[in-house]
């Protein structure tokens, strides 16, 4: 598997003012708890087919070996790239996740999880995405390559 290195956010458009603060609400913007908001996930950069996210580390997502669990960091790509997706639209659309593919490279030890998810390539339905997991000093520890299925979004009542 090949992949790209992590692009710089400013070449990416930056969203217009409302939509940032938007997105500020993210993963909290549905109401209720859900499993972003149990995992902690922090959005702290979105841009039109870019985004960045943190997992702050704590005990609770440790593995056995000490370092932060797999199931953590899969959560952390397969969220990341969310915001970097649904910045191209006016509503935010409906996503579902068709394909993960994950390399892990190594461990993240009591260190913050930073993801940067982006889009490669988008068809009228389908959005290909990469990202990558660093630690707090820049050292990657996964890189995963995703395929979204996106459609309208559901309408309200």
């Amino acid at each position: 598997m090949t992949f790209t290195p992590i692009p710089d956010p400013s070449d990416f458009e930056e969203l217009p003012a409302e939509a940032t603060a938007a997105w500020a609400r993210f993963p909290g913007h549905t109401g209720g708890v859900n499993f972003a908001q149990l995992v902690d996930l922090r959005l702290e950069e979105v841009r039109r087919d870019y985004s960045r996210m943190r997992v702050p580390w704590r005990d609770e997502l440790r593995q056995p070996a000490g370092m932060m669990h797999g199931g953590a960091l899969a959560t952390l790509v397969d969220t990341v790239v969310v915001p970097a997706i649904a910045s191209a639209y006016d509503q935010v659309p409906v996503m579902m996740t068709l394909n993960l593919n994950l390399s892990y490279m190594s461990g993240i030890t009591e260190s913050d999880a930073i993801a940067h998810g982006w889009v490669t390539r988008r068809g009228r339905s389908i959005v290909f995405c990469e990202a990558v997991v660093v630690d707090e000093s820049g050292n990657p520890a996964v890189r995963g390559a995703l395929t979204y299925k996106v459609s309208a979004p559901r309408p309200t009542d």
